[in-house]
């Protein structure tokens, strides 16, 4: 099932006051970038994050999901509500990733 526009939009506006987020529509989900590094993403209307060190921290009793068959488990944004915490998993997230690769 692919996820709704209308959530991806949701999510999008909780995330406004993250600088550098973005997304891209992948296969009928949607991938989230912040500066370019890949966060996490929206799959069948559920917003999933990477399990990074920071984001456990952040939330330690997350429910842990499968994305699509044969993906990694991520860790279920339980309450998008809740901006504060939204902004402080993205920003955390990003600053632990590495820089993207350059393409040639």
């Amino acid at each position: 099932m692919a996820s709704d526009k209308s959530y991806l939009d949701y999510i999008m506006d909780q995330l406004s006051g993250v600088e550098g987020v973005s997304y891209r529509a992948m296969m009928g989900e949607y991938i989230i970038y912040v500066d370019g590094k890949v966060v996490g993403g929206i799959y069948d209307n559920r917003f999933l994050i990477k399990p990074l060190k920071s984001a456990v921290q952040l939330m330690p009793d997350a429910p842990r999901e499968i994305p699509y068959p044969g993906a990694k488990e991520m860790l279920l944004v339980t309450d998008p509500d809740d901006r504060a915490l939204l902004e402080a998993l993205l920003t955390a997230a990003a600053a632990e990733l590495p820089e993207p690769k350059k393409r040639k």
